[in-house]
């Protein structure tokens, strides 16, 4: 692979997640996080040949951070910076793939804001900023939905009247699309097998959290919808609840619109049924000491997900594996314990020794002998974005 050198960027409303990397090698050249900008404490974090470094940027915004960033990143790219890969979260059904991005992209962006209101307005931000600073320079979009397009109808319609899907758009669109595409590709590598003919269960669990059925190295359904609510318990997200929970708390409490929302995306999940913390980690250590709401958290969490593993396999034709990633996926031997306990008319089992082995880093197959592959691979959106990037500038 020629050597080339792209920026991947990752912005939120207040903070920009950065990586440097060659596709053709493994480790990134530079990556880091600016956080809290806009703010008088905006700061820049940044890692380069296993050194920390942080640079205070007081009310830097957007433009003023990746200011701050061009000159690091061009000493590192030894001023060969070839493109900018932008994650942007929801692409509606404009994108069905990585697009260069253009004045008819920017507007097609715009215009999905509706459907992801948190996050698309943001990473135009870091978009509109890397633009006003590298106008010469390719840029690409890649979108978080795009992989879930390859969806049939079935899978990702409503069952609701059907002006609401030809006028409004509403349909399932799906998340963590980068993720599920790349780890999919990496099990059928590692397991010899060709991507375009295997079919794979894939679990991208974090603070946000989603299942994927691969068939052919295409999704064929997941687990978020229309936003990234529906689905799994996550960290502070509800997952699938009643639809009429909002009529109820508004007639039994004189709950608003906007305080269910944010109740069912900031206060609950794993935080919210425990009482104590999103962070899994924090849960496993509180559970084993006698903490039972830490204890009913990681039950839901384990049987909501293996719920949701067992509807995706009604899309696969076969089962080549299961896909564990993401923070939770890669790291929490409890849950990829307790969740394939309730798989067992999957034939799944794990070897204990396995798959206790595979954390902090360590991946591999954690399947007992004779049963169907089970896999922990660490996620890497960020170089499956700069294999994007680099495939449209090619």
């Amino acid at each position: 692979m020629t050597s080339r050198n792209i920026l991947v960027i990752n912005c939120g409303s207040s903070s920009i997640k950065f990586a440097l990397l060659d596709p053709a090698h493994s480790h990134f050249a530079l990556s880091g996080l600016a956080e809290r900008l806009g703010s008088p404490d905006a700061v820049l974090h940044w890692q380069q040949d296993g050194q920390k470094h942080s640079l205070n940027m007081p009310s830097a915004d957007h433009r003023g951070a990746l200011a701050q960033l061009l000159p690091r990143v061009e000493q590192a790219a030894n001023g060969r910076l070839h493109g900018i890969g932008h994650r942007v979260v929801h692409g509606g059904e404009h994108f069905t793939q990585a697009s260069r991005i253009d004045s008819a992209s920017l507007a097609a962006i715009r215009s999905t804001a509706p459907l992801a209101p948190l996050h698309n307005p943001a990473n135009l931000l870091g978009i509109e900023a890397a633009l006003g600073l590298f106008p010469e320079l390719p840029q690409v979009a890649v979108f978080d939905t795009a992989f879930h397009q390859s969806l049939p109808e079935h899978a990702y319609r409503y069952a609701l009247p059907e002006v609401l899907y030809r006028e409004h758009g509403v349909r399932r669109y799906g998340f963590h699309g980068t993720s599920h595409r790349y780890v999919s590709q990496r099990a059928a590598e590692l397991s010899g097998l060709d991507p375009a003919n295997s079919s794979w269960l894939s679990a991208h669990l974090g603070n946000g959290c989603s299942t994927c059925a691969i068939v052919n190295g295409q999704s064929r359904d997941t687990s978020m919808g229309l936003t990234p609510l529906e689905g799994l318990a996550m960290g502070t997200r509800s997952g699938d609840i009643d639809p009429n929970l909002f009529g109820h708390l508004s007639r039994t409490l004189g709950w608003s619109l906007e305080q269910t929302e944010h109740m069912l995306n900031h206060d609950s999940g794993l935080l919210g049924l425990s009482g104590l913390s999103n962070d899994m980690r924090s849960l496993e250590q509180a559970s084993a000491s006698g903490h039972p709401g830490a204890t009913l958290a990681i039950e839901v969490f384990c049987y909501r997900l293996a719920k949701s593993l067992a509807a995706m396999s009604c899309a696969l034709p076969q089962l080549d594996g299961l896909i564990f990633t993401g923070g939770i996926g890669e790291n929490s031997a409890l849950v990829r314990s307790k969740t394939l306990a309730h798989l067992r008319l999957l034939n799944l089992y794990l070897d204990d020794n396995a798959n206790a082995r595979c954390v902090r880093g360590e991946s591999g197959a954690i399947q007992r002998a004779g049963h169907p592959r089970v896999l922990v691979i660490a996620t890497n959106e960020e170089r499956q974005i700069a294999l994007d990037t680099l495939a449209l500038l090619n």
